[in-house]
């Protein structure tokens, strides 16, 4: 399988595509691995989404908090308070005409030194049918059968259910002897995996019977309609108004009260703790201390105006995870830069994010945060493997290109993107120099052949060393013989100049090195031919062995003058070369001659540099 893939352009990248395709897969269908980033993501547009809605206009909360704790000592003792208390407000509120009034407190156990008081409260919850309860399904436990509880509870039977089924329900037992008032729901706080509590549980089941929470069976009194669904995920407010409960209360006992006597006509009043030390609190997307009445607070008002949120399962967002693989593969493979698939990712999860917001705004969640960081995993990844390929490239390049280049150059070249052992030969306008030792076949007939080889290696180090210095590109050694192009592979509109400036130094460098070898030196001397002109340049070879080299007619006739410099000057150029360089050197004209293989005559020309310079 891999060999076809070989085959294919871009055929290791659409592997690489595959193989963490079938992760994702893999963590969708049952590892469930990156659901955390779908949550943690989720929370930060929860949290955006929450503040842009403004506190809620259909549910009060009434707060036990500090000031209530203070103020209500006198009056009613420390918390908790007789029940007689809640039954007095309970009155009071119901006079208001309030939709639903909802307690956020546990009235489980009985008050056995004041049973006068829980007598009183069930009393008031009996009078007022709007009064709901609150009431936990546990876990674990036996707790009581199902068949002794009262209707009221709203317990209903799924099949296979039994009346002597047992549930650890938690029940207000404060109003059973007024069993009818024992009206009521689970308030359950319903965790996620990672135990922050985002949704709400309408009902829970336990052997074989269910049971409703406390905000569905209000709003089912109130005839709404409710989800389908058991969890529903929660569309969270930025605020809640709160009034305390002791300004409440002792208004109520005011012959004139001051409050406004229709302040929660039409409203859902849910009453819970909110003082420190009696606060409940609950790790939720807004917090991790955020109170648990405004858990339920913001359930009643949800479901009250049917906003809940609309959830797409984590599984319709496979295809976004997998298309932005596919598409970070398909750039990759077409060869793009990593920086142009960066941006490009940039752009498709701006606009990503941008619909999810809209959508949230909407009333609907979608889990996009896991299918692009998948994405943004595997661009990196695959950026990572470009890098690595890229930095094989280029060390690849920069050995291929030492052999003719000064390695600084190289480095340089190679960092700006201006050559790339990958690119085709092309034609360029380029300077050729040729250059040949005189003398040489007679000094290795004198000297020991030890010596030759380490004159040879002298001469060529130095030349080498001036061609380098003057931007050009070693081509080869030729026996005794060099040859050098300036123009490639990095432009220059300059090559001719700075061709005949390296010939002007490296006639300089020999002569300087015959003074270092003394009468072994003497007869040294070297001739430099330099023509400029369009020639074929780049890697030409085979799949074995590539050289970077030039050819044509411009290199053709740049080896014919430099060896028709004997006997006339140790450096000629072509006109056209003289022409390019211009008269920054004196110019000895050396007349026309007649080039084998040409049939028009060359006329050339030797530099001097000025006097003075």
């Amino acid at each position: 399988m891999t060999d076809w893939l070989g085959r294919i352009p871009g055929g290791k990248w659409l592997l690489m595509a595959m193989a963490f395709g079938v992760l994702v897969l893999a963590d969708y269908g049952w590892l469930g691995v990156t659901r955390i980033i779908d949550q943690r993501g989720g929370d930060i547009a929860l949290r955006i989404n929450a503040a842009s809605r403004a506190p809620s206009d259909r549910v009060v909360i009434v707060a036990i908090d500090q000031r209530s704790l203070e103020m209500m000592n006198d009056i009613a003792g420390s918390w908790p308070w007789p029940r007689s208390v809640h039954g007095e407000l309970i009155d009071h509120l119901a006079r208001q005409g309030p939709r639903a009034l909802a307690f956020d407190v546990l009235f489980n156990e009985a008050d056995v030194y004041r049973p006068e008081h829980d007598a009183m409260f069930a009393d008031a919850v009996a009078r007022n049918p709007n009064v709901w309860l609150a009431m936990v399904l546990g876990d674990d436990g036996e707790g009581a059968k199902v068949g002794d509880m009262p209707r009221s509870v709203g317990a209903k039977a799924l099949p296979g259910a039994s009346m002597d089924a047992r549930v650890p329900l938690l029940l207000p037992l404060v109003v059973l002897p007024q069993s009818q008032a024992m009206r009521g729901g689970l308030i359950n706080f319903a965790e996620d995996s990672d135990k922050v509590g985002r949704h709400h549980d309408l009902w829970l089941d336990r052997a074989n019977w269910r049971f409703a929470s406390l905000p569905a069976r209000i709003e089912e009194s109130l005839g709404r309609k409710l989800p389908a669904q058991q969890r529903v995920l929660l569309n969270w407010r930025s605020g809640w108004k709160h009034v305390s409960y002791a300004d409440l209360y002792l208004d109520a006992l005011r012959e004139h009260p001051q409050r406004a006597a229709d302040e929660f006509r039409g409203k859902i009043v849910v009453i819970g703790t909110a003082a420190p030390g009696l606060q409940d609190l609950r790790l939720t997307p807004l917090g991790s201390t955020y109170p648990g009445v405004e858990v339920l607070a913001t359930a009643l008002d949800n479901l009250d105006r049917g906003d809940w949120l609309r959830e797409a399962p984590r599984g319709q967002l496979l295809p976004l995870a997998l298309a932005l693989i596919g598409l970070v593969a398909a750039a990759f493979a077409r060869g793009q830069s990593a920086a142009r698939v960066f941006y490009a990712m940039l752009g498709v999860t701006g606009a990503v994010l941008i619909a999810a917001a809209l959508a949230l705004a909407g009333g609907s969640f979608w889990p996009v945060y896991a299918p692009l960081a998948l994405g943004w995993l595997f661009y990196i990844l695959c950026g990572g493997l470009a890098y690595l390929q890229e930095r094989g490239q280029r060390l690849k390049t920069a050995s291929m290109f030492g052999r003719f280049l000064d390695p600084r150059v190289v480095a340089d070249l190679i960092q700006r993107g201006e050559i790339d052992h990958r690119a085709t030969a092309e034609a360029r306008d380029i300077s050729v120099l040729f250059t040949d030792i005189r003398g040489f076949t007679a000094l290795s007939e004198e000297a020991a052949p030890e010596e030759v080889v380490a004159l040879l290696n002298r001469y060529f180090a130095r030349q080498v060393e001036v061609i380098f210095q003057h931007g050009g590109t070693l081509d080869k050694f030729i026996g005794d013989a060099i040859m050098a192009f300036w123009g490639a592979p990095s432009a220059s509109a300059d090559h001719a100049r700075q061709a005949v400036a390296a010939a002007i130094e490296m006639s300089a460098a020999l002569d300087a090195l015959r003074s270092e070898l003394g009468e072994i030196g003497a007869t040294l001397d070297i001739g430099i031919g330099i023509h400029s002109g369009r020639a074929v340049v780049g890697f030409i070879g085979s799949n074995k062995r590539l050289d970077y080299t030039a050819i044509g007619d411009t290199v053709n006739l740049a080896s014919r003058i430099e060896g028709m410099t004997k006997g006339i000057g140790r450096i000629l150029v072509s006109q056209v070369t003289r022409d390019a360089v211009g008269d920054i050197y004196e110019w000895i004209d050396r007349g026309s001659h007649q080039v084998k293989g040409r049939d028009a005559p060359v006329r050339l020309f030797e530099p001097q540099p000025k006097a003075g310079k």
